[in-house]
C-alpha cells in the first residue's frame, strides 16, 4: 500500500511537470527570441562619439571619412568639436582628441588618421604676418622652418591675428599680410594665383594627424568602428 502511495505520487507529479511544459513551452521560443534580441542590441554599433580636434583635421579628414559611416549607421553620432587646445580628454569626457603626432601623450593609444602633410605660407600683397591664437597660455602658433638639415622656430609678429584657419586664409587673401596654413587648404587660390608662396623651400614636412585614446578604455562597438574607418592606410 504504501509503494502504491509514492507511485502514484510520482506519477502525478510527472502529469504536473507535463502541464506546465504545455503551458510555458511554447514561449521558450519567444524567450530564446528576446536575448536574442538583447544580444544584438548589445553589440549593434550604437551611441554618440565625442572627438576634440583642430579645424583642419575636422575639415579635411574627420567629416569626409566619417559622413558614409553615418548614412550607414543611423544609430551612431559623432560630435566634433574644434578646438587649438591640448585638452585633457579623460577629464573632459571627451572619447578621443585628434592631433599631430608629436602632440600625442605617451601613454595613450595613437592611430594615425592621415600621411604627412605640409605647411604653406602664403599672402597677397603685404608681408605682415597673420597670426594664430591659441588658447592654451594665450600664446600664438610658433611657426616652424627647416632647410638642408637646420630648424628654426619663429615667434612671429603682426597687427591682425586670429583663432580659425579660414578667417587667416581670409585676411590673407584681402592682402593684409601672409599666413601660414595647412597647403591643401589653399591649393585653389595657389593655382589661380589669388595667393602667391613665400619662403616655399623652408617649409617641411609636419607629423600626420593621429586620434588617440586612453590605453586603459573599453572601446564600444560605435567608436571601434569610428577608429578603424578614420585609420590611415597607405594608398588610401
Amino acid at each position: 500500500m504504501r509503494l502504491l502511495t509514492r507511485t502514484t505520487r510520482s506519477v502525478s507529479l510527472t502529469e504536473a511537470g507535463e502541464r506546465l511544459l504545455d503551458r510555458i513551452g511554447p514561449h521558450f521560443d519567444e524567450i530564446e527570441s528576446e536575448i536574442a534580441a538583447l544580444s544584438e542590441l548589445r553589440d549593434k554599433p550604437s551611441g554618440t562619439v565625442r572627438i576634440t580636434t583642430v579645424e583642419h583635421a575636422a575639415e579635411t579628414i574627420l567629416w569626409p571619412g566619417l559622413q558614409p559611416l553615418l548614412v550607414e549607421y543611423p544609430d551612431i553620432g559623432v560630435e566634433i568639436i574644434s578646438d587649438y587646445g591640448l585638452k585633457d580628454i579623460v577629464a573632459e569626457r571627451y572619447d578621443a582628441g585628434v592631433r599631430l603626432g608629436e602632440q600625442v601623450d605617451k601613454d595613450m593609444i595613437s592611430v594615425p588618421i592621415c600621411a604627412p602633410f605640409r605647411f604653406a605660407i602664403v599672402g597677397a600683397l603685404d608681408h605682415d604676418c597673420i597670426r594664430l591664437r591659441l588658447p592654451t597660455h594665450g600664446g600664438f602658433w610658433i611657426w616652424d622652418f627647416a632647410k638642408d638639415g637646420r630648424d628654426m622656430k619663429a615667434r612671429v609678429q603682426g597687427r591682425t591675428a586670429f583663432n580659425t584657419g579660414f578667417m587667416m586664409r581670409q585676411a590673407a587673401l584681402s592682402g593684409f599680410g601672409v599666413a601660414y596654413v595647412p597647403e591643401d587648404t589653399v591649393e585653389a587660390e595657389l593655382r589661380d594665383g589669388r595667393l602667391l608662396r613665400v619662403l616655399e623651400d623652408w617649409c617641411p614636412l609636419r607629423p600626420a594627424y593621429h586620434l588617440y585614446y586612453p590605453s586603459r578604455r573599453q572601446p564600444s562597438p560605435a567608436f571601434a568602428l569610428i577608429v578603424e574607418t578614420l585609420r590611415y592606410r597607405r594608398g588610401n
